[in-house]
């Protein structure tokens, strides 16, 4: 079933609305990385004096210069890991789109889900990006100090971590809050799995870019799928 979820929401990418929604959100994480980028250097240039005298080396007036581009290249490191919980968390504003899509291409007969207000979907993705990287900055003791199961710790934890963000935000479309979160629960062992499968190309380049599309929409089969065996 999970794999049949993911292989129909490969086979969607390439309509409008999935291009749509991968594009916006591609575009305003790089638009708030830009941002970034031009804040830390200048915050660093305000907060330095134009220039310092070293030992040995006299007055140096690039100090200042030389740790904004420190700064920069800091945060364009940072951003190969910040990069795909920021896209993930701009894909929540558009998620009910691409369930939309998914529902009208494959599920013409379901009544009219509940949209989703935009308010919600901003408070939702950004705890999930609070979320994402609190877990991922505490399991990095793990990664460190047990390194041969490092792989296995980061898709055990972000595998749960997008399950259950996925899995909620299709449900909340069809059932209320408290129902969505029995049903997420009663289904866990299927979300983790799930989840875990899509946390597996997070750590390819590019390609961890369209996890968030292909998520929501693979969690979308996958839930009227579990709904309609129960």
């Amino acid at each position: 079933m999970i794999l049949t979820a993911i292989a129909r929401a490969l086979g969607q990418l390439g309509d409008r609305p999935f291009r749509g929604v991968l594009l916006a959100s591609l575009g305003l994480t790089l638009a708030l990385l830009i941002v970034l980028y031009v804040a830390a250097a200048l915050a660093v240039q305000w907060l330095m004096p134009a220039s310092v005298t070293l030992p040995w080396f006299g007055e140096v007036t690039f100090f200042d210069e030389l740790l904004s581009g420190l700064a920069v290249l800091g945060l364009m490191l940072a951003s190969s890991f910040l990069m795909v919980p920021v896209a993930g968390a701009f894909t929540s504003l558009f998620a009910d789109r691409i369930s939309a899509a998914v529902e009208i291409r494959h599920y013409p007969g379901l009544p009219p889900a509940r949209a989703v207000p935009l308010a919600e979907a901003a408070v939702d993705g950004l705890r999930f990006l609070l979320v994402f990287l609190v877990a991922n900055t505490l399991a990095l003791v793990v990664y460190l100090l047990a390194a041969p199961l490092a792989p296995f710790a980061f898709w055990a934890v972000n595998g749960y971590l997008l399950g259950v963000e996925y899995m909620q935000t299709v449900a909340l479309r069809h059932m209320p809050e408290r129902e969505a979160r029995a049903f997420r629960r009663r289904h866990m062992a299927t979300v983790w799995a799930a989840g875990a499968l899509m946390a597996v190309p997070l750590t390819v380049p590019v390609v961890n870019l369209l996890v968030p599309v292909i998520g929501v929409a693979a969690f979308t089969h996958i839930f009227h799928a579990l709904r309609a065996r129960a």
